[in-house]
């Protein structure tokens, strides 16, 4: 091994290893609830070549404006899925908004009773991420509906998306479409079942469909795990038409640890290896005792 790599993999290592014993040793749940918390709190961020953000709704044992403020001491750049007004006590901080939220998952564009609706939230949420300097706006199928086949829950899809594409494009704004597993039905927020939009080559098609650099995929790693696996594959088969990608451990939603299945040091260096830039958003629910020190692991992780 040339000199400068092993140098390179040594600095690496030290990142992870520091989260790794800040949080429990060998990177697994603490039994005690002392973990280093605020006080120990720093950037665990060593080569900064991956973008990332946190959903708040995962850290919702904090207010949004606290949970900025540790994101940012931690390392990330941005954060996500916490109420609009917060917003500007957030960037005050120095935090951006990797992405801004829509219309919600189960009401959604397959079935037409919800299309004035999701097109008033859609374009309400691009204003709003036009204000805010926010790259994109999310939005989901929505949940089946008895009597909309699956030919007509595309059509409607589509029929509503495109004319609200045209208003995303003026804008500078990004939607992203995100793909969600309908396995999991062991919690509300692990898995979601009946979701149309839960194979992620439908989704991939209404993104091509669509035909527009402002209608992307959301790429979820641990929802594709559930429902497809062979993650880096897939990540070099779609990353043309992805937009944005969202973390978690599984099975279970959560940590980075060794308690889960995804590898993810490899897979986010496939990502990187695609020339993806955008952002990488942590969404795993954390089960530690020390939920800061969780986040902060899994930033170690992704910080390939």
């Amino acid at each position: 091994m040339l000199r400068r790599d092993f140098c390179k993999r040594a600095t690496v290592a030290s990142s992870v290893l520091w989260a790794s014993t800040a949080v429990g040793g060998d990177g697994t749940k603490p039994d005690k609830a002392d973990g280093p918390g605020v006080e120990s709190e720093r950037s665990v961020v060593v080569n900064g070549r991956v973008r990332q953000s946190v959903m708040g709704w995962c850290f919702d044992m904090f207010d949004p404006v606290t949970l900025a403020g540790h994101a940012k001491r931690i390392g990330l750049e941005a954060i996500e899925g916490v109420p609009a007004t917060a917003y500007p006590a957030i960037t005050e901080l120095g935090l951006k908004i990797s992405l801004v939220s829509s219309h919600g998952f189960q009401q959604g564009p397959l079935d037409p009773e919800h299309h004035a609706m999701v097109e008033q939230k859609l374009r309400d949420s691009i204003d709003l991420a036009v204000q805010v300097g926010a790259p994109s706006v999310i939005t989901f199928t929505g949940m089946s509906r008895a009597g909309i086949s699956d030919d007509a829950a595309r059509r409607n899809c589509l029929r509503c998306w495109k004319r609200v594409v045209p208003y995303a494009e003026q804008h500078g704004i990004t939607l992203v479409l995100e793909h969600l597993n309908s396995r999991d039905d062991s919690h509300p927020m692990k898995g979601h079942p009946g979701y149309w939009g839960d194979d992620l080559e439908r989704c991939a098609d209404l993104v091509r469909e669509i035909d527009s650099e402002r209608f992307r995929l959301l790429f979820d790693i641990y929802h594709v795990q559930i429902m497809h696996g062979d993650l880096i594959r897939n990540i070099r088969h779609y990353h043309p038409l992805v937009g944005h990608y969202h973390t978690a451990g599984n099975p279970g939603r959560g940590e980075l640890d060794d308690t889960q299945e995804i590898n993810y040091p490899p897979v986010i260096e496939a990502i990187l290896q695609t020339g993806y830039r955008g952002y990488i958003a942590q969404e795993f629910i954390p089960t530690w005792d020390d939920p800061l020190a969780a986040l902060a692991h899994a930033v170690g992780v992704c910080d390939v």
